[in-house]
């Protein structure tokens, strides 16, 4: 058995992302965007889908966001590390030109596809291990009618969507990252069918102008 919906939603707006810095596993709060993002976004999610269960980062913002969806839902997350964004080393915290100021070949290598070398960051094939085994596992408790919302990072969702559908993490770049507090869904294939999952929907949320969304204009 294993869930037929998998939602991965990330969590709203903070000070990190307004100034556009590296956030990485720094657990640095929502903003006052990320809140209003998010209390808008968990109704427009339950309006199209009715969660039977919560998985939540440890993090700070990412559990803040599954708190407006635990309030209309009623359901208690659960908190996984394994859905915590993907660290990034010593790079978390600074903006792409303080990066590119101290680890300017490295930073060029990481924006052309490759990895971040020798500043301590994990590897997309780690982040997506993790990540999709933490889904796997949550996801089969449940049944074929039921929805999983979990409850993460850009980076790391990105990655588990890659892995989901049975692409390559380390080499496949084809899936846009997602807008705060919007989602990706994911819905199980029939029995012996791969991959296990085909994306339905991706950067999903209530906005109609992500520029508006982005800098909470939007919002009430």
């Amino acid at each position: 058995m294993s869930a037929g919906t998998v939602l991965l939603w990330r969590h709203g707006r903070t000070a990190h992302n307004a100034t556009l810095r590296l956030q990485g596993q720094v657990d640095i709060p929502l903003d006052d965007v990320g809140s209003r993002q998010a209390r808008a976004a968990a109704a427009a999610l339950v309006a199209t889908t009715k969660p039977a269960a919560i998985v939540v980062s440890d993090l700070g913002r990412a559990a803040a966001t599954a708190g407006f969806l635990a309030e209309l839902t009623g359901l208690e997350p659960a908190i996984d590390a394994r859905v915590r964004e993907r660290s990034f080393g010593l790079w978390e915290g600074l903006t792409g030109e303080e990066i590119s100021a101290g680890w300017a070949s490295e930073y060029a290598a990481w924006r052309s596809g490759g990895e971040p070398e020798n500043v301590g960051a994990e590897s997309r094939a780690v982040v997506a291990e993790r990540m999709v085994a933490s889904i796997t596992e949550h996801a089969a408790g449940l049944g074929p009618d039921d929805a999983l919302v979990v409850v993460s990072h850009g980076a790391a969702i990105t990655l588990a969507v890659t892995a989901l559908l049975g692409l390559d993490v380390m080499g496949w770049k084809g899936i846009a990252g997602l807008t705060n507090a919007h989602w990706s869904e994911l819905r199980r294939n029939p029995a012996g069918m791969e991959p296990s999952w085909r994306l339905f929907g991706h950067d999903l949320g209530p906005s109609t102008s992500i520029d508006e969304w982005n800098a909470g204009t939007a919002l009430a």
